[in-house]
């Protein structure tokens, strides 16, 4: 199966469909988002996960809690500001997920007061992306329609009507995917540039073409150099206790043809040691302006072990998932999650006694010294990324 042919989520027809990874590799099953709690649901379950994807579901997931609103302008610009907290709760340290919000209600924020700010007659459409606002067809939002006054009233006062709003922000969240595409095949591209054919590359947790839109951060270079004759060989670390390495990264690559051997965490050592790993590549949930990087629990340990041995450690992060707000890695809020995820999950029968105290971070940081390079869809950026990663943004 090519890579084109793998997709965290699929949206068609005013439908938003995701796969539930928790049952890969066993199952392959797209589950519809009917409201805010399916999707809120989804992205906390780890049905959906991965920062980029996690950004193009919560982008979706906000127009489609939203969808089925009836009432003025008012009430429903109300109504966003709640879903997209509400999403917004899900899952702390994914910048992409507060990034994706933000972005929505910042678009309609915009359309509304460029909207409001035209002197305009009823007749003239306003074009927002691929529709014109005002002639999309009330049966696409069902029950959504409201009286005509109320619609009159709504475009007097804001020069938009809840029906062009709505418009707006399945605009955008289309938007948002396209990019996170182009986003992934240019840092596929530049990745490739710092590989050879035949290179043995290790990964941690799963950072591919199902933790985004499409190609994936850390493993587009995997993906585009099985297309190309690379022939890499790739040791995927099991990831504990959620096995996103052993579910999910071995089933996208073994699907895509990819050479790839799995291994337990603990191993990681010994197989650098043997001299069988080349570069190490990674994804990132969340990168602060010093270059410290948020990823799966265990990545810093990866990297330690990998600066230990000599190898370079390529952290991937598109630059919505660098965050200029939080200076550091220890301003980086680590979301802890259930303790049965340790003692049950994966198990016939608890594999721990009862009662005892766990510690289970999602995450970890990795410091700035110990990552080589970062993989952005805007270029590579190398050391020191206190200043280097500010001219990404200009």
């Amino acid at each position: 199966m090519a890579v084109l042919d793998i997709s965290p989520l699929r949206y068609e027809n005013d439908k938003l469909m995701i796969l539930d990874q928790t049952k890969l590799p066993g199952e392959e099953v797209f589950e519809e988002m009917t409201c805010a709690e399916d999707v809120w649901d989804a992205i906390y379950k780890l049905k959906v996960r991965g920062a980029p994807a996690i950004g193009v579901a919560a982008a979706y997931g906000l127009y489609i809690s939203v969808r089925d609103y009836e009432g003025d302008m008012d009430g429903f610009l109300k109504y966003v500001k709640e879903k997209g907290d509400y999403l917004c709760s899900a899952r702390p340290t994914a910048v992409n997920l507060e990034w994706a919000i933000k972005r929505m209600t910042a678009k309609l924020t915009s359309q509304l007061d460029d909207a409001s700010s035209e002197e305009r007659s009823d007749a003239t459409p306003v074009e927002v992306g691929d529709a014109t606002l005002g002639e999309r067809s009330e049966t696409v939002c069902g029950a959504c329609s409201n009286a005509d006054s109320a619609k009159n009233a709504d475009a007097t006062t804001y020069g938009l009507t809840v029906l062009d709003a709505k418009q707006v922000l399945e605009d955008e969240a289309k938007l948002i995917e396209k990019e996170d595409i182009a986003a992934c095949l240019a840092m596929g591209e530049y990745g490739l540039k710092l590989l050879k054919p035949g290179m043995g590359i290790l990964t941690h947790c799963n950072a591919g073409t199902i933790a985004t839109a499409k190609y994936g951060t850390c493993l587009a270079p995997i993906h585009l150099g099985q297309e190309r004759g690379y022939n890499f060989k790739v040791f995927a670390d099991e990831t504990r206790p959620l096995l996103q390495g052993a579910r999910l990264t071995a089933w996208e690559l073994n699907k895509a043809g990819v050479d790839v051997t799995l291994i337990c965490d603990n191993m990681a050592s010994q197989v650098m040691k043997n001299g069988w790993v080349d570069a190490i590549v990674v994804g990132c949930d969340r990168m602060a302006a010093n270059g410290d990087g948020a990823n799966k629990i265990g990545t810093s340990g990866v990297a330690i072990l990998a600066k230990e041995y000599g190898i370079p450690f390529y952290m991937f992060v598109p630059t919505s998932t660098i965050d200029m707000n939080t200076p550091t890695g220890d301003d980086i809020h680590i979301e802890l999650r259930d303790g049965n995820e340790i003692r049950e999950m994966w198990y016939e029968k608890p594999m721990a006694p009862d009662g005892i105290k766990t510690y289970n971070p999602a995450f970890d940081v990795t410091p700035a010294e110990y990552i080589t390079a970062v993989v952005t869809e805007k270029g590579i950026v190398y050391p020191p990324y206190t200043e280097n990663l500010k001219e990404v943004f200009k």
